[in-house]
């Protein structure tokens, strides 16, 4: 009867695990550890990060049409490479999250954020190069150059979030973490936009072999250049805050200093990944399970699935812009998904288990994908309303809120000495769940 009683009551709020006991890990007691002085300074550059760090992922999936175009005169590269850049993206970023959660002694998040941010710039420009300079390269000799620019991008977006996420939870604020989660969205819904507008406005070439109208590489070469100003302007931002914070590992308050340094050692240890996922345990399973379903289904489907209405009657029907525009619709999703934790009382992070529940629910949105115009087959569902705000859009808020949620809860079960590893290690999670997705989406692409 107690452990009925136990199941029930976890759905409502989540109990403590057996091995994190310790007031440290109880909710209620987390709302009385010191925290700093909320800072909208502060929010705004944790903001601008969150915008840079998956800008230059959504710039490339939103380059779909762009990428088609280049690959189009050989079969296997233009049917492979949308999987082929998420596994490439995705394995790396793991990688290099694993290794980095791994490594935390003697740490300087602040300086990894900086490297990431260097080294986003260096790629994206070669990228906006290569789109004037490289059009006579055949499409085998592009695609491996594509492979190389993803692998240096993708590392440097691993670095970057575990950077990020480590060093914000030194400030024990959620704000600041729904601020990066907010930048995320944000960084899906602008790259799109511009996409859009660079294809409304270049002129553009002769249409392609599917009936879509191929793009200007003066487009594409301004679509990746602005990943660049991004990082640019991120990294002044950042530059800037570091400056009026200069003790980087502080916690900004003579309380929790103090708590600090009655116990010097704790900061010494480097803090088991297995520990962390016992006590984060349904928090980071959602993780994993939302961004495995998400990268299963929507970048693939989405790069193929065309609008029902013919092309001929508005530009809006062409696949180089009703696929941008369907990139649009779930990132607006996904932000809004996002923006939903801001509500007191809507985050699932003090209801891990419910929010685990939820993460295997949305396996259910895979089989709507199939109801519509995939490769232009025909769809059974013949409604481009359908496709757009039923599936695109519910599935972009279901992910937005639910991995806002998991990231911004994790503070809450671990304790004020664990939480720069614990964000390390749910950013870790994140990564492994986007792998796992885009590993399995090549059975989807096939």
């Amino acid at each position: 009867m107690e452990r009925a009683r136990r199941v029930i009551s976890d759905s409502v709020a989540y109990e403590p695990l057996e091995d994190s006991v310790d007031d440290d890990t109880n909710p209620e007691h987390s709302q009385f550890q010191p925290r700093s002085r909320f800072s909208r300074l502060e929010y705004g550059v944790f903001f601008l990060l969150g915008v840079s760090m998956l800008w230059a992922w959504n710039m490339l999936l939103a380059a779909a049409p762009y990428f088609h175009q280049r690959f189009e005169s050989n079969e296997w590269t233009a049917t492979h490479y949308q999987p082929s850049i998420m596994s490439v993206s995705t394995v790396t970023n793991l990688i290099s999250a694993y290794i980095l959660a791994r490594v935390q002694k003697n740490v300087s998040y602040p300086w990894r954020v900086t490297l990431a941010l260097l080294m986003n710039c260096f790629f994206f420009t070669l990228l906006a190069i290569s789109t004037i300079t490289f059009e006579g390269v055949s499409a085998k000799g592009y695609f491996a150059f594509l492979m190389v620019m993803v692998w240096g991008a993708s590392l440097a977006t691993g670095i970057n979030q575990n950077g990020v996420f480590a060093y914000v939870s030194s400030f024990g604020r959620e704000e600041y973490t729904q601020a990066i989660m907010s930048g995320q969205g944000v960084a899906g819904v602008l790259p799109c936009i511009v996409q859009i507008i660079s294809v409304l406005v270049v002129p553009r070439k002769a249409k392609g072999d599917d009936g879509s109208q191929a793009l200007s590489p003066k487009s594409a070469f301004g679509y990746f250049i602005t990943a660049t100003g991004v990082s640019v302007l991120t990294l002044l931002a950042f530059l800037y805050l570091l400056r009026t914070r200069p003790d980087l590992q502080s916690k900004s308050t003579e309380e929790e200093n103090a708590a600090l340094v009655d116990d010097d050692r704790v900061h010494d240890k480097t803090v088991s990944l297995w520990i962390l996922f016992k006590k984060l345990r349904y928090l980071a399973i959602a993780v994993f399970l939302c961004f495995t379903v998400t990268m299963l289904a929507f970048p693939v489907y989405t790069s193929t699935i065309f609008s029902v209405n013919d092309p001929e009657k508005s530009r809006v029907f062409d696949p180089s812009i009703f696929i941008p525009l369907a990139f649009l619709f779930w990132n607006v999703g996904d932000l809004l998904g996002r923006l939903l934790v801001v509500v007191p009382g809507l985050s699932l992070g003090h209801r891990p288990w419910v929010a685990f529940v939820f993460s295997v629910a949305r396996v259910g949105f895979i089989p709507l994908y199939l109801f519509c115009n995939v490769k232009g087959n025909g769809a059974l569902v013949s409604s481009d309303f359908f496709y757009l705000f039923i599936v695109q859009l519910l599935f972009g808020i279901t992910n937005g809120y639910l991995v806002s949620s998991c990231m911004m809860g994790a503070g809450h079960w671990v304790s004020p000495h664990e939480r720069e590893a614990a964000g390390g290690f749910m950013s870790m999670m994140l990564v492994g769940g986007l792998t796992a997705g885009s590993l399995l989406s090549f059975l989807v692409a096939n």
